[in-house]
């Protein structure tokens, strides 16, 4: 049995990472450790943001953790909304605005292409160890679906024919990028 905390108190993001990991690793959250402040997210990357707050967690709760970050990366806005997915309509984080702003930067683009990619930032006994997800895909002129959250309406991956939020969690978790570093993850956690 191996116990890990996860730097989100985030109960989407929480909800599919159980669904993921492997029997034998027990996860606790932010709540758990008695962690209630929000944790910084202001760092230029993917990966820093993500090293940011396994950071704080592990330097002030004492417990080995691991945190995520997420972004999507749309070839025609040259990587944009990237690290600033979550903010990119302001600081509201209103998945609504920012799906909004999204079709409107890319109307009259015929490149649709994007990926969303997830940094994990593992550290285990002090040691820090990195995971990468990654999944491609187009972004759709108009939202489908009403499960998932953040761009996962207008987002469709390469060779399926629905979006993030139209499929099920167990479609989802076949395919996506936080799937994808979370089962990296817990392929690591389960070799200690």
């Amino acid at each position: 049995m191996y116990s890990v905390t996860i730097a989100t108190n985030n109960s989407h993001k929480l909800e599919e990472i159980q669904a993921i990991l492997q029997k034998g690793i027990v996860l606790t959250t932010l709540r758990d450790i008695g962690c209630t402040e929000e944790l910084a997210e202001d760092q230029d990357t993917i990966e820093g943001n993500s090293f940011q707050k396994a950071d704080y967690v592990y330097r002030n709760y004492h417990v080995d953790c691991f945190a995520d970050d997420t972004g999507l990366e749309a070839e025609a806005l040259n990587g944009a909304p990237g690290v600033i997915s979550a903010l990119y309509a302001g600081p509201h984080r209103s998945a609504d605005d920012n799906i909004d702003l999204l079709l409107k930067n890319l109307t009259g683009k015929s490149n649709r292409r994007a990926r969303f990619r997830t940094i994990i930032t593992l550290i285990l006994d002090g040691t820090v160890h990195t995971f990468e997800g990654i999944v491609n895909g187009s972004i759709l002129t108009e939202r489908r679906g009403n499960d998932g959250f953040g761009y996962d309406p207008v987002f469709l991956p390469d060779g399926c024919s629905k979006t993030l939020a139209e499929m099920s969690m167990e479609e989802k978790n076949r395919i996506s990028h936080r799937a994808n570093a979370v089962r990296k993850l817990a392929n690591f956690l389960n070799t200690q």
